[in-house]
C-alpha cells in the first residue's frame, strides 16, 4: 500500500449473507475492485445452508467472515459495524454491486464537505420486469425542505448508495431492530433530516430486484411498516417537524399510506389496495369522498373483490 492510500480513512464495508451463492462472488469482487485505497469488507453470513461459507472462504484473509444463527440482514448488519474499525461505513447486499469508483466519489464528497454526515448517489435497478429500470439520481435535498421530503418518500436513497460517517451512526444508536422492517428509512430519517448531506450526482450503485421479494403479500406490510417508520420519526423528533403544519404532516404520513392503497388499487392489486384501506381508515388522513373506495375494504376478502370486479364492467 502506498503512503497516500495509507493516509485515507478506513471505510468498512458491511455485507449480510443469506443464501446468496448466484450473486454473491459478484458483490464480493466489487468491493475488492475498488479504487479506494483503504477498505475492509466484513460478511456476516446469516445462517446460509447453500455454498455462500465455501464461496467466502475462498477470499481467504482478503474479507472477514462473521457467522450467526439466521436472524436478518439487520441484525446482521449491527454485528458487522460492531466488528469494524472504519471511520466511514457503507452497506451493499450480496447480490448487489457498485461501480469500481464509488466509495472513491462518495469519500471525495464527505471529504470536500466535513459538516456532511452522509454522501449518497444515484441508482439502478437490474432485472426488475426481466430487463432494467431507468439510471436515477436523486435530487439535491440540501435544496429542499428535508423533512417533508423524506416524510413523502419511502426512503431517500438505496441502503448501498451512500457513505455513512461512523461516528453519526453510533450516535443515532445504528439499525433499530425494534422494527419489523423498513430499519434503513428509519436511519437515514434520524441521521439525515437533523445533519448535512451530501450528493454525488452519478448512479454507481446497483440493486438486483427479486420478484420474489415484491410478491403481493408483502406489501401491505411494507405499507404499514413505513407508517410506523414515519410515527416514530414524529413522536422522537418533533422537533425537526415543528414548521410543518399538522395538515401538512397528516397528508404526508397518514395521507402517504391512503395514497398507497389507491396504487395498488389502480394497480387491481386488490388484495394489497384492501389490506391498506383498512388500515387508513383507522388512522385517518382521509376524506369523504375517499368512503366509497374505503368502506368495501371492510367486506371479506372475496366479496371485495367482486365488488370492485363487479364495477369495472
Amino acid at each position: 500500500m502506498d503512503e497516500k492510500a495509507a493516509a485515507l480513512p478506513l471505510i468498512s464495508v458491511v455485507m449480510p449473507c443469506f443464501n446468496a451463492q448466484d450473486y454473491l462472488r459478484e458483490a464480493v469482487d466489487s468491493v475488492l475492485s475498488q479504487t479506494y485505497g483503504q477498505v475492509e469488507l466484513i460478511v456476516v453470513d446469516d445462517g446460509s445452508t447453500d455454498q455462500s461459507q465455501n464461496i467466502l472462504k475462498g477470499y481467504g484473509d482478503r474479507i472477514r467472515v462473521i457467522s450467526q444463527a439466521n436472524q436478518g440482514p439487520y441484525p446482521a448488519r449491527n454485528l458487522g459495524v460492531n466488528a469494524s474499525r472504519g471511520e466511514l461505513l457503507a452497506f451493499l447486499d450480496a447480490d448487489d454491486w457498485w461501480s469500481p469508483d464509488c466509495l472513491e466519489k462518495l469519500h471525495a464528497a464527505l471529504a470536500a464537505h466535513p459538516q456532511a454526515a452522509v454522501a449518497y448517489c444515484g441508482w439502478q435497478n437490474i432485472g426488475k420486469d426481466g430487463g432494467r429500470s431507468d439510471p436515477y439520481v436523486p435530487p439535491d435535498y440540501e435544496l429542499e425542505d428535508k423533512a417533508g421530503r423524506f416524510l413523502r418518500a419511502a426512503s431517500p436513497w438505496p441502503i448501498h448508495a451512500a457513505l455513512v460517517r461512523r461516528q453519526v451512526f453510533d450516535e443515532v444508536g445504528g439499525f433499530d431492530l425494534d422494527l419489523h422492517s423498513c430499519m434503513d428509512y428509519d436511519l437515514w430519517l434520524r441521521i439525515a433530516v437533523a445533519r448535512p448531506i451530501v450528493l454525488v450526482p452519478e448512479v454507481m450503485a446497483f440493486y438486483r430486484h427479486h420478484a420474489s421479494g415484491q410478491i403481493t403479500s408483502t406489501q401491505w406490510r411494507q405499507a404499514r411498516n413505513v407508517w410506523l417508520v414515519k410515527r416514530k420519526f414524529l413522536r422522537e423528533h418533533p422537533d425537526l417537524v415543528a414548521h410543518l403544519g399538522k395538515g401538512e404532516i397528516r397528508a404526508l404520513v397518514d395521507g402517504g399510506l391512503l395514497t398507497r392503497g389507491y396504487d395498488n388499487f389502480w394497480r387491481r392489486d386488490l388484495a394489497t389496495a384492501r389490506r391498506i384501506f383498512r388500515m387508513a381508515l383507522f388512522t385517518g388522513g382521509w376524506k369523504l369522498k375517499d368512503l366509497p373506495y374505503l368502506l368495501p375494504a371492510l367486506l371479506p376478502e372475496g366479496m371485495y373483490a367482486w365488488l370492485v370486479t363487479r364495477r369495472d364492467r
